[in-house]
């Protein structure tokens, strides 16, 4: 078994793993960052212990780490980070579900959570009693049941049959001694952790690795940038809910994105709206606070039995302007779709199954699909940005 006190010790001895912060954790408050040009240089490096190091170019050197992530992730065809900026809009129901469709489509799937303080894979993946073990060719990721029946769309990247696709996870969750036990890290430490999930963590030959990110566009987004250089990333998918509190933090992603050479292979809009089948609402007296459903459905079914079969729509965001679409535009980057907020979506979450496998005629599995179908054209076919990727 894998425990987190043996990966901060791994961490702490590794050669470049204050390198990639670029920020050392003993540096001072306005650090400029290892890679500035200014490094070294800048007022703010006064007096700070690391100084010398950075006026000398040292820092600036490529770190070797770089290549070895490279030749472990050889085996790996595509590479997609799943972003936004904006905490609690949905990064990790998007990443997991991407990973199950993908898998239930034949693909193999690994799924790296690099969330560190706020690990959501193991629940969302049905693993919370997982643990990671370690073998000769390096730390085994926890294997998926997906449970794949005849009807499933099974075709592998070349077009031809497989019999099933295959589900691989690592998130720090696994190694927690207790899962309440919170993460209590500054940024190097962090960045150590996801170096040794790329480099130690045997994920073996991939059609697909999803990195789940946290929110944000700190030292977590850069390592995972930085150490996937030598490798490729095919681009990022972005997540956003239709407010501007949300966008506004999704717009700082997508420059984010820019100013790392990430491509960009879409935004997907989630909780669109709730939509619920109206069998399954609950109808509240407004008078008495009063739980009536029984007698609504009953008396709805009696006199308009046409409506049973309706869905009930709940804008639960303010949408701002023309929401995550109109941002996608104005960006000149694909939009992939939006996702309604749907009861069975959260509870497949919950149970940590695929939503698409378990409620096919649910409200979001068809927009579902359809990003999970762009995503594969355009990495298969190298679309990105709506035009061929050079």
């Amino acid at each position: 078994k894998v425990s987190l006190s043996r990966l901060v010790l791994l961490a702490r001895v590794n050669g470049s793993y204050l390198k990639m912060t670029d920020r050392p954790e003993n540096a001072n408050d306005e650090c400029v960052g290892t890679a500035s040009e200014q490094a070294g240089k800048a007022s703010a490096c006064a007096g700070c212990p690391n100084q010398a190091a950075c006026a000398s170019g040292a820092t600036k050197e490529v770190d070797p780490a770089i290549a070895v992530v490279a030749e472990k992730l050889s085996g790996v065809k595509h590479k997609i980070l799943v972003l936004s900026g904006k905490g609690g809009v949905g990064k990790s129901t998007v990443s997991s579900q991407l990973a199950f469709t993908l898998a239930y489509q034949g693909f193999s799937v690994g799924l790296l959570d690099v969330d560190i303080c706020g690990p959501s894979a193991p629940r969302m993946l049905g693993l919370t009693a997982a643990e990671v073990h370690q073998s000769g060719s390096g730390w085994q990721p926890i294997q998926v049941d997906l449970d794949l029946g005849p009807e499933s769309d099974s075709m592998g990247e070349g077009g031809a049959a497989k019999e099933e696709g295959e589900l691989l996870v690592m998130s720090v969750g696994f190694m927690l001694p207790n899962k309440d036990d919170a993460v209590i890290w500054r940024g190097p430490r962090k960045n150590g952790l996801i170096k040794q999930f790329l480099t130690d963590v045997d994920w073996g030959d991939l059609d697909y690795l999803i990195v789940d990110t946290p929110p944000g566009t700190s030292d977590e987004h850069l390592s995972i940038v930085q150490y996937l250089k030598g490798a490729g990333v095919d681009g990022a998918l972005l997540v956003s809910t239709p407010q501007e509190v949300a966008m506004a933090d999704v717009r700082k992603e997508i420059n984010f994105c820019k100013k790392t050479k990430v491509p960009v292979l879409g935004v997907v809009e989630n909780m669109a709206s709730a939509l619920v089948p109206l069998a399954q609402a609950h109808f509240t007296d407004p008078a008495t606070g009063r739980d009536v459903t029984q007698e609504a459905l009953e008396a709805l079914a009696a006199k308009a039995p046409e409506l049973m079969g309706l869905l009930l729509r709940s804008d639960v965001y303010p949408r701002s302007g023309s929401g995550p679409e109109g941002m996608a535009q104005q960006f000149g980057v694909p939009f992939l779709g939006s996702l309604p907020m749907c009861p069975d979506l959260t509870s497949a979450t919950e149970r940590g199954v695929g939503y698409i496998k378990n409620h096919p005629e649910a409200p979001a599995s068809k927009p579902l699909k359809s990003v999970v179908d762009q995503i594969v054209q355009r990495t298969r076919g190298g679309l990105v940005g709506g035009s061929l990727s050079t």
